[in-house]
C-alpha cells in the first residue's frame, strides 16, 4: 500500500510539473509576440504562425503518440517527450536567425509537447482509482492554469529586463530537470495495448489533413488556400473511413459511435477551446499595441484569468466527483460565452477595470468547464482505451486552439492583409478583434446548448 501511495505521489508530481511547463511556454510566448514580431519583421498573419506552428504540431502528433504510448509504454513516451521538448526549447533560445528557422523549431517543440501532453494525464489516471480521479485531475488542471498564470507575468519581466529568448532558456532548464526526475523516480510502466500493431498510414493521413487545413485557413482568400482546405477535409474523411476498417486503428472511432458521453464531452472541448484560446493572443497584442503597455504591465493584467482558473479548479474537480460533471461543464461554458460577448465591445478607450473583470469571469467559466468535462469524458471509457481517449480529448483541445488561431489569422488576412500589428494600424487591429470576438461568442453560445445526453460511467471497467 505504501509503495502504491509513493508511486501515486511521484506520478502526480511529474504530471503537475509537466502540466505547468507546456502552458507556461504557450502563455509566456503570447506576451512576447510583439518583441518577436519586431525582431523577425513579421506581419499579422506571420505573427500568428509563431503560435500556430506549435499548436499545429501538437495536434498532429498527439493522437499517434497517445496510441503508441498504449503499445510501448506511457512512461517511455512521456520521458522521451520531455527530453525532446527540452532540446528544441533550448534551440529556440539560441539558434534562430530568421523566421523560417524559428517556425521550424517551434513545430519540433510542439512535437515534444504532444508526447508529454498525451501521456502525463494518462499516467495519473492509470495509478489512481476512479473515486479519486476527479480530485487529482482538478489538481493537475490547476497546475496547467498556474503555468498559464505565471507565463505572462514571468514573460513580461524577462522580456523587459533581458530578451524574449530568456523565456525559452529557463523553460529548457526546467524541462531537463523534469527529465531527470521522471527517469530516476517514476518506477513502473503502463502499456495496456502491448503487442498490438501501430497504424502508420492512418497517422500520416491524419497529420497531412490537419496541415492542409491549417495552411489553407492562413491563406484565405486566395484560391490555393480554399484548395488546401478542401483537400484537408477530403483527407480527414478518408482517414476516418480508413480507421473504421482497421483492427488496431490509431484513433478508435468506436469510442465516439458507441459512447455518447465521450463524443459530446470531446465536442464540447473542441468548441470551448475554439472560442477561447485566441483571447490571450488578442489581448497581449491589444494591451501592448493599442494601450501602449510594457510586456510586464500587459502580463500582470493577463494574470487574472488563469489565477481564477487555478484557484477554482480543485473545487470544481471535487464537485465533479459528487455531481453530474456535464451539468457543471455546461454552466462553465455559459459563463465563458458571456465573457466573450463582453469583449466584443473592446475599443481604445476601454477601461482596465472592465478588462480585469471580464478576464475574471472567463477564468471562472473555464474552471467550471475544463476539469468536470475531462472527468465526464475519461470516466465514460474503458481502461484499455485510456491512452487514445486521453490523447484524443487533448487533440480536440489542440484542434480547438488551432481553429481559434485559424479564425484570428483568417480575419487578420481579410482585414489587415499583409500589414504589421503596430500603433499605425491600430484601427484595423480593433476592427479585426471585434470580428473575432463576435465569432468566438457565437461558437461558445452554441456550445452551451449542446445536448449532453445521459451520463455514462465506465471508469471501473
Amino acid at each position: 500500500m505504501e509503495s502504491n501511495k509513493s508511486l501515486q505521489r511521484v506520478a502526480l508530481i511529474a504530471a503537475i510539473i509537466s502540466g505547468f511547463i507546456t502552458p507556461f511556454m504557450v502563455s509566456s510566448t503570447n506576451i512576447v509576440l510583439p518583441a518577436m514580431a519586431r525582431d523577425f519583421e513579421l506581419n499579422a498573419v506571420e505573427t500568428g504562425w509563431v503560435v500556430t506552428s506549435y499548436i499545429l504540431s501538437s495536434a498532429i502528433f498527439l493522437v499517434p503518440f497517445g496510441r503508441l504510448s498504449d503499445i510501448v509504454g506511457r512512461k517511455k513516451i512521456f520521458t522521451i517527450g520531455i527530453f525532446l521538448f527540452s532540446i528544441f526549447t533550448l534551440a529556440i533560445a539560441s539558434i534562430p536567425t530568421n523566421s523560417s528557422i524559428l517556425l521550424t523549431l517551434r513545430f519540433l517543440q510542439g512535437m515534444g509537447s504532444a508526447m508529454i501532453f498525451g501521456t502525463g494525464m494518462t499516467i495519473i489516471i492509470s495509478v489512481f482509482p476512479p473515486e479519486e480521479r476527479g480530485k487529482v485531475l482538478g489538481i493537475n488542471v490547476s497546475s496547467v492554469y498556474l503555468g498559464l498564470a505565471i507565463g505572462p507575468f514571468a514573460g513580461g519581466i524577462l522580456s523587459q529586463h533581458f530578451t524574449w529568448r530568456s523565456i525559452f532558456f529557463i523553460t529548457a532548464i526546467l524541462s531537463f530537470m523534469l527529465t531527470v526526475f521522471v527517469f530516476s523516480k517514476l518506477k513502473g510502466e503502463w502499456a495496456d495495448a502491448k503487442g498490438e500493431d501501430f497504424d502508420f498510414i492512418g497517422s500520416i493521413l491524419y497529420g497531412i489533413s490537419l496541415l492542409a487545413l491549417m495552411r489553407g485557413f492562413s491563406m484565405i482568400p486566395t484560391l490555393f488556400g480554399f484548395f488546401l482546405i478542401v483537400t484537408g477535409i477530403i483527407l480527414f474523411v478518408a482517414f476516418a473511413l480508413y480507421e473504421l476498417r482497421q483492427t488496431h486503428p490509431v484513433l478508435n472511432f468506436k469510442i465516439f459511435r458507441d459512447n455518447l458521453t465521450y463524443s459530446l464531452a470531446t465536442t464540447s472541448a473542441l468548441i470551448n477551446y475554439s472560442a477561447t484560446f485566441g483571447v490571450s493572443f488578442l489581448l497581449s497584442l491589444y494591451l501592448q499595441t493599442v494601450k501602449a503597455m510594457s510586456p510586464l504591465q500587459a502580463g500582470t493584467i493577463m494574470l487574472i484569468q488563469p489565477i481564477f482558473q487555478t484557484i477554482l479548479s480543485p473545487f470544481t474537480g471535487r464537485l465533479a466527483d459528487k455531481r453530474e460533471p456535464q451539468s457543471i461543464a455546461s454552466f462553465g461554458m455559459a459563463l465563458t460565452a458571456f465573457g466573450l460577448f463582453l469583449f466584443i465591445f473592446l475599443n481604445r478607450d476601454t477601461s482596465i477595470a472592465f478588462i480585469i473583470a471580464t478576464l475574471a469571469l472567463l477564468g471562472t467559466g473555464f474552471a467550471f468547464f475544463s476539469s468536470p468535462n475531462t472527468t465526464a469524458a475519461m470516466n465514460s471509457v474503458e481502461k484499455k482505451y485510456y491512452g487514445v481517449a486521453s490523447s484524443f480529448l487533448g487533440t480536440m483541445r489542440l484542434l480547438g486552439q488551432m481553429f481559434s488561431m485559424a479564425i484570428a489569422m483568417t480575419v487578420f488576412s481579410l482585414i489587415m492583409h499583409q500589414k504589421k500589428i503596430s500603433p499605425e494600424y491600430s484601427d484595423l487591429f480593433l476592427k479585426s478583434s471585434k470580428t473575432i470576438f463576435i465569432i468566438f461568442a457565437i461558437l461558445c453560445f452554441f456550445g452551451v446548448f449542446l445536448k449532453t445526453g445521459k451520463y455514462k460511467n465506465n471508469a471501473k471497467k
